[in-house]
């Protein structure tokens, strides 16, 4: 079995080997990135491959899967002359999330844990619980009080035993981490582990096949923890090194008005978190998160992109969605903040792609 890479920490430089079961580094308490520089293949060598995110062989730190539900390859579609979508709620939980919960579930069955234990708001919750369940790996799901109903069904019809925590997000967070810390536990954190986020990255190297080896002028990419928009970088950083690029996309990071941490450390030029976030309502229930672990890097990520900051108020995501779903896309609120964030906007002739991360179906229509 070939060895899994080391870990080590952004921050200090502290290792952890790739077989152990730490979720953080042991001297900081941080998230870890993954010790991987992988050189994606070529555009024409693609062709008759596996149609599913493991097509892009090269660039992910696992050898061919035993737990794969089909994930990846979802479809682009164009809203506007400039702007196009690319449908990730059309995986196999409904959310984009499968693409990190598949290398997780991976893992897990690597480590041969007691038990796998995971936090969430909702989607990557239903997603590692069935990675878990495909993989036969008992999974906890550590959730905040107030998650979408559907959502907590989902979770518990794939077998996973499912913890309500009374309180927030980070309280579900804080749960897990103490779940974490028993012996033979393995922590599927989408946060803390980077395997998920060279999982999220084959978002965007679908994007550049799919656009014929380029990327949009700009990529606009929801922010709450920020998997999606770190896994976004990671992969322009290796096709750009590999000379597959001949200009990287300015990375656009949206987040709600209502919870908005990281588009207030940007205003004032910090380079992390300032101060403390209110968490207000909002729809976009899925990115409402005050503390991202790794704010740094995506503050760094959006900074060296040349790109920006969006915010967006609740009836523009309530009016968003509701848009969406007028062309014929019924996607969860939080799916629409990104289209909340440019439908109105002049993009000066740039071209832009938006995720559609979660199906409606999840959370139902914002109601004012």
């Amino acid at each position: 079995m070939t060895p899994l890479p080391d870990r080590y920490c952004p921050t200090d430089g502290v290792r952890v080997p790739g077989d152990s079961l730490a979720w953080c580094c042991p001297s900081c308490h941080g998230p870890l990135d993954l010790d991987f520089t992988p050189t994606p293949a070529p555009l024409k060598s693609l062709t008759g491959r596996v149609n599913s995110l493991w097509r892009y062989a090269e660039t992910l730190p696992l050898p061919a899967p035993t737990v794969s539900l089909g994930e990846g390859r979802t479809p682009l579609v164009t809203l506007t002359d400039e702007v196009s979508a690319k449908l990730d709620f059309l995986m196999p939980t409904l959310s984009f999330k499968d693409r990190g919960a598949v290398l997780l579930a991976e893992v897990g069955l690597r480590a041969g844990p007691r038990r796998v234990v995971a936090d969430s708001s909702g989607n990557a919750g239903t997603s590692i619980a069935a990675y878990c369940a495909r993989a036969r790996l008992p999974c906890t799901v550590y959730v905040p009080l107030g998650t979408s109903a559907k959502k907590l069904e989902q979770i518990e019809a794939h077998g996973a035993r499912l913890e309500v925590v009374d309180g927030d997000r980070e309280a579900a967070g804080r749960a897990a981490r103490r779940a974490a810390d028993e012996p033979d536990t393995f922590y599927a954190s989408h946060v803390y582990n980077p395997y998920f986020l060279h999982g999220t990255k084959t978002y965007v190297h679908e994007l550049w096949e799919d656009l014929g080896g380029r990327l949009p002028d700009v990529l606009v990419l929801p922010v709450g923890n920020g998997t999606l928009l770190l896994g976004a970088a990671l992969a322009v950083a290796e096709l750009y090194r590999a000379g597959l690029l001949n200009r990287r996309p300015a990375l656009w990071a949206v987040q709600a008005a209502a919870v908005a941490p990281l588009a207030h450390a940007w205003e004032q030029g910090a380079e992390d978190l300032t101060g403390t976030t209110t968490v207000a309502p909002t729809y976009a229930e899925g990115i409402a998160v005050p503390r991202p672990p790794r704010a740094r890097q995506i503050l760094r990520a959006v900074r060296d992109s040349g790109g920006t900051f969006l915010t967006v108020p609740e009836d523009r995501i309530r009016h968003a969605q509701l848009d969406l779903a007028s062309r014929g896309l019924y996607v969860e609120s939080t799916g629409a903040v990104c289209w909340a964030a440019v439908r109105d906007r002049s993009l000066a002739g740039k071209s832009a792609v938006v995720p559609l991360c979660g199906a409606g179906l999840k959370s139902g229509l914002a109601r004012p």
